[in-house]
Protein backbone atom coordinates (compact mmCIF):
# COMPACT_ATOMS: atom_id res chain seq x y z
CA UNK A 1 0.00 0.00 0.00
CA UNK A 2 3.11 2.15 0.38
CA UNK A 3 4.55 4.36 -2.47
CA UNK A 4 7.59 2.69 -4.13
CA UNK A 5 10.33 4.33 -6.79
CA UNK A 6 12.12 2.27 -9.31
CA UNK A 7 15.02 4.25 -10.75
CA UNK A 8 16.63 3.00 -13.79
CA UNK A 9 19.57 4.55 -16.14
CA UNK A 10 18.71 3.29 -19.15
CA UNK A 11 21.93 0.77 -20.70
CA UNK A 12 22.06 -2.45 -22.50
CA UNK A 13 22.94 -4.55 -19.13
CA UNK A 14 20.10 -5.56 -17.03
CA UNK A 15 22.45 -6.02 -13.46
CA UNK A 16 25.91 -5.42 -12.54
CA UNK A 17 27.25 -8.84 -13.85
CA UNK A 18 26.14 -8.28 -17.23
CA UNK A 19 27.93 -5.06 -17.47
CA UNK A 20 31.26 -6.35 -15.70
CA UNK A 21 31.07 -9.27 -19.09
CA UNK A 22 30.84 -6.35 -21.62
CA UNK A 23 34.07 -4.57 -19.63
CA UNK A 24 36.27 -7.75 -19.42
CA UNK A 25 36.12 -8.63 -22.81
CA UNK A 26 37.35 -5.33 -23.48
CA UNK A 27 41.22 -5.67 -24.17
CA UNK A 28 43.94 -3.15 -23.65
CA UNK A 29 45.95 -2.69 -27.10
CA UNK A 30 43.72 -4.53 -29.14
CA UNK A 31 39.72 -3.69 -28.49
CA UNK A 32 39.01 -1.27 -30.85
CA UNK A 33 35.88 1.56 -31.28
CA UNK A 34 34.52 -1.09 -33.99
CA UNK A 35 34.52 -3.95 -31.34
CA UNK A 36 33.25 -1.46 -28.27
CA UNK A 37 30.26 -0.95 -30.40
CA UNK A 38 29.47 -4.37 -30.88
CA UNK A 39 29.68 -4.47 -27.37
CA UNK A 40 26.90 -2.23 -26.70
CA UNK A 41 29.34 0.81 -25.76
CA UNK A 42 29.36 3.99 -28.29
CA UNK A 43 28.39 7.15 -26.87
CA UNK A 44 26.61 8.01 -30.35
CA UNK A 45 24.20 4.60 -29.93
CA UNK A 46 24.34 3.96 -26.44
CA UNK A 47 22.17 5.82 -23.56
CA UNK A 48 24.17 7.45 -20.98
CA UNK A 49 27.78 6.49 -22.22
CA UNK A 50 29.42 9.91 -22.15
CA UNK A 51 32.46 10.77 -24.33
CA UNK A 52 35.39 12.80 -22.63
CA UNK A 53 38.05 14.49 -24.36
CA UNK A 54 41.99 14.36 -23.44
CA UNK A 55 41.58 17.66 -21.40
CA UNK A 56 39.01 15.21 -19.27
CA UNK A 57 41.22 12.57 -19.52
CA UNK A 58 44.19 14.30 -17.39
CA UNK A 59 41.67 15.83 -14.85
CA UNK A 60 40.85 12.01 -14.59
CA UNK A 61 44.07 11.13 -13.79
CA UNK A 62 45.82 14.29 -12.72
CA UNK A 63 43.58 15.94 -10.44
CA UNK A 64 46.50 17.75 -8.65
CA UNK A 65 50.26 19.14 -9.14
CA UNK A 66 51.81 15.84 -6.93
CA UNK A 67 50.78 13.76 -10.19
CA UNK A 68 52.62 14.13 -13.22
CA UNK A 69 52.41 12.45 -16.29
CA UNK A 70 55.60 10.34 -15.64
CA UNK A 71 53.74 9.06 -12.79
CA UNK A 72 51.24 7.09 -15.20
CA UNK A 73 51.01 4.05 -17.23
CA UNK A 74 53.18 4.18 -20.33
CA UNK A 75 50.05 4.10 -22.62
CA UNK A 76 47.97 6.56 -20.98
CA UNK A 77 51.34 8.85 -21.24
CA UNK A 78 50.98 8.09 -24.91
CA UNK A 79 47.92 8.93 -25.09
CA UNK A 80 47.88 12.32 -23.03
CA UNK A 81 50.80 13.32 -25.75
CA UNK A 82 48.66 12.36 -28.34
CA UNK A 83 46.45 15.24 -27.67
CA UNK A 84 43.19 15.24 -30.07
CA UNK A 85 43.48 11.36 -30.99
CA UNK A 86 43.50 10.96 -27.24
CA UNK A 87 39.47 10.39 -25.25
CA UNK A 88 37.87 8.20 -23.73
CA UNK A 89 33.91 6.76 -22.56
CA UNK A 90 32.57 7.13 -19.13
CA UNK A 91 29.66 4.38 -18.49
CA UNK A 92 27.99 4.48 -15.01
CA UNK A 93 24.87 2.27 -15.67
CA UNK A 94 22.92 1.59 -12.39
CA UNK A 95 19.43 0.59 -11.24
CA UNK A 96 18.29 1.40 -7.68
CA UNK A 97 14.49 0.48 -6.24
CA UNK A 98 13.01 2.47 -3.30
CA UNK A 99 10.48 0.80 -1.25
CA UNK A 100 8.67 1.89 1.43
CA UNK A 101 7.70 -0.36 4.61
CA UNK A 102 6.28 0.02 7.91
CA UNK A 103 2.79 0.85 9.37
CA UNK A 104 0.82 2.76 6.53
CA UNK A 105 -0.65 4.93 9.25
CA UNK A 106 2.79 6.69 10.48
CA UNK A 107 3.85 6.66 7.37
CA UNK A 108 0.80 8.34 5.52
CA UNK A 109 0.75 10.74 8.54
CA UNK A 110 3.93 11.49 8.58
CA UNK A 111 5.35 10.63 11.72
CA UNK A 112 7.59 7.57 10.32
CA UNK A 113 9.00 6.95 6.87
CA UNK A 114 10.94 3.43 6.50
CA UNK A 115 12.73 2.93 3.37
CA UNK A 116 14.57 0.17 1.33
CA UNK A 117 16.88 1.28 -1.21
CA UNK A 118 18.11 -1.74 -3.64
CA UNK A 119 20.32 -2.44 -6.68
CA UNK A 120 23.36 -2.01 -8.14
CA UNK A 121 25.61 0.63 -9.73
CA UNK A 122 28.24 -0.22 -12.20
CA UNK A 123 31.17 2.71 -13.13
CA UNK A 124 33.62 2.14 -16.21
CA UNK A 125 36.40 4.48 -17.76
CA UNK A 126 37.87 3.44 -21.02
CA UNK A 127 40.65 5.24 -22.40
CA UNK A 128 41.51 5.19 -26.71
CA UNK A 129 44.01 6.35 -28.78
CA UNK A 130 43.41 6.63 -31.92
CA UNK A 131 40.38 4.55 -31.71
CA UNK A 132 41.99 1.67 -29.85
CA UNK A 133 41.91 1.11 -26.25
CA UNK A 134 44.88 1.73 -24.15
CA UNK A 135 43.47 1.61 -20.79
CA UNK A 136 40.63 0.39 -18.88
CA UNK A 137 39.57 0.71 -15.49
CA UNK A 138 36.18 0.20 -13.37
CA UNK A 139 34.06 0.13 -9.98
CA UNK A 140 30.76 0.42 -8.53
CA UNK A 141 28.29 -1.05 -5.96
CA UNK A 142 27.23 -4.56 -7.19
CA UNK A 143 25.08 -5.10 -4.09
CA UNK A 144 23.05 -2.01 -3.00
CA UNK A 145 21.14 -2.63 0.58
CA UNK A 146 20.45 0.51 2.91
CA UNK A 147 17.89 1.20 4.91
CA UNK A 148 15.90 4.74 6.17
CA UNK A 149 14.50 5.25 9.02
CA UNK A 150 12.84 9.27 9.50
CA UNK A 151 10.99 10.16 12.13
CA UNK A 152 9.24 13.38 12.85
CA UNK A 153 7.58 13.89 16.14
CA UNK A 154 5.03 16.39 15.23
CA UNK A 155 4.43 14.73 12.03
CA UNK A 156 2.36 16.73 9.19
CA UNK A 157 2.91 19.58 10.91
CA UNK A 158 6.77 19.12 11.23
CA UNK A 159 7.65 21.04 7.93
CA UNK A 160 4.48 23.82 8.50
CA UNK A 161 6.47 26.32 9.51
CA UNK A 162 7.75 27.29 5.75
CA UNK A 163 3.41 27.97 5.36
CA UNK A 164 3.46 31.19 7.27
CA UNK A 165 6.79 32.88 6.04
CA UNK A 166 6.18 36.53 5.87
CA UNK A 167 8.19 38.35 3.33
CA UNK A 168 9.21 41.30 4.85
CA UNK A 169 10.51 43.31 1.80
CA UNK A 170 7.27 44.19 0.27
Amino acid sequence: MLPSVKTTTDSPWEDFSQAKAAFDQIVPNKTTTLELRQLGIDPFTTPNVKQITYLEVIQHFMPNNSIGVKDLDQYLQECIKARKECYGYELSPDQKEEKRYGNVALDLLNFRRQTEISGWKFVALIILNQDKVVYKLWGGEPNILKHEDRKNPLGPLQNIGGLFAIDIRK
